[in-house]
């Protein structure tokens, strides 16, 4: 029996042996075997191996490519030229004896003035969102896609209160931006501007959105615009303001003057406004606006306490005789709370409120009237031109 086992341990233990050193000489000639090829080591480790022996792993590097790539063949060039006239005085060299020659007829001198602006193209059908500025009183305009081509446009329509207006190629195969939702849009995030600065077309500037709701800035009739620090220069009106996605959430269109010493201070028309502005133009050759027939104004609270009013808000401070809200019972002094379950933030909130309302609905009108509140139905009109 111990010689028998005896056997046995020493056949296992050759078997151990000769397996072993078979094993060796496979892997000799055979490395590949227990090493992964180079090719497929991790990502990682190839930075890490290439960083001169250092050891350390790469930072991430935080890039907008793909943004720019999404948004920016969208965004095209828009060169005008307009007939200026301008008067002259042939005499402005004799100043001191300008009497001595009577009361001549002015003299006047016609001049072309090239302007520049950018636009976005928001659909296949070739229709292009800019702002009303970059093409007012143009005798010729011209697009510039950023892949070169070049076409005239037509005009689709225009719309001065917001400063927007629609124009409308004719080329195949064209590139559309994605829209975004400005209503996402927070305090903090990163955006780029794109657009044709001083001629510098497909010029990509980056900044975060320094405030939404900007209001009474006198830009235009309707002000509610996202504020941001993203560079806007000359030539950047239309462009594109879109988000790290790429998706387009603002329509750049000025900037404070650096003449007052600011600078990074821009200002884009939000695209949610954007979008019923386009979609009416298209539709309609206009846009159609909601109009009840008040002109509210904010007051404040002393400014309140003095009419008999509990605290300061947006006051009704005047009507149109025979509008909808006089006809609904709604006078002027009433301190307007909310509008369809909406609080009333500013006058010129309730002015865009009342103007996105579609004619032919009823608006709902929650007012405080001395000490009283009052909640009346006031059927909405389509605004007067």
């Amino acid at each position: 029996m111990v010689q028998r086992l005896s056997r046995a341990l020493t056949f296992i233990a050759g078997s151990v042996v000769g397996g072993l050193a078979l094993a060796f000489v496979v892997v000799a000639l055979h490395p590949s075997l227990i090493s992964p090829p180079r090719s497929s080591r991790p990502q990682a480790y190839r930075h890490q191996s290439a960083d001169r022996g250092a050891g350390r792993r790469e930072p991430p590097v935080v890039s907008y490519a793909r943004a720019v790539e999404r948004a920016a063949p969208a965004v095209v060039n828009i060169y005008t030229a307009r007939l200026v006239t301008e008067q002259v005085n042939p005499f402005a060299p004799f100043a001191p004896f300008s009497g001595a020659f009577g009361n001549l007829l002015p003299e006047y001198r016609q001049r072309i003035e090239r302007t520049l602006g950018s636009g976005v193209i928001i659909d296949k059908q070739g229709h292009i969102v800019t702002n009303y500025h970059v093409i007012a009183n143009a005798e010729a305009i011209r697009v510039q896609l950023a892949d070169g081509r070049i076409a005239k446009p037509r005009i689709v329509g225009v719309d001065p209160d917001t400063d927007l207006a629609v124009l409308q190629i004719n080329l195949p195969h064209l590139p559309v931006i994605t829209f975004g939702h400005s209503r996402q849009v927070r305090v903090g995030d990163v955006v780029l501007a794109i657009g044709d600065p001083l001629g510098l077309s497909q010029t990509v500037t980056n900044g975060i959105v320094s405030a939404t709701g900007r209001e009474n800035l006198g830009i235009s009739a309707f002000d509610n615009f996202i504020q941001t620090d993203a560079p806007i220069n000359f030539g950047n009106s239309g462009g594109a303001l879109v988000n790290s996605n790429g998706q387009l959430i603002g329509i750049n269109t000025a900037i404070v003057a650096k003449s007052l010493g600011v600078d990074g201070i821009g200002f884009a028309i939000p695209i949610d406004i954007v979008r019923h502005v386009v979609h009416d133009i298209i539709k309609y050759g206009k846009v159609i606006r909601g109009w009840i027939g008040i002109v509210p104004a904010d007051i404040s609270n002393t400014e309140a306490r003095r009419v008999g009013l509990a605290h300061g808000g947006v006051i009704i401070a005047n009507m149109y005789v025979g509008s909808p809200a006089q006809q609904a019972g709604l006078k002027a002094g009433d301190l307007l709370l909310d509008l369809d379950g909406k609080p009333v933030q500013s006058a010129e909130a309730a002015r865009v409120e009342i103007a996105s309302c579609a004619p032919g609905s009823m608006l709902t009108v929650h007012v405080l009237r001395g000490e009283r509140t009052l909640t009346l139905r006031v059927p909405v009109q389509q605004q007067p031109t």
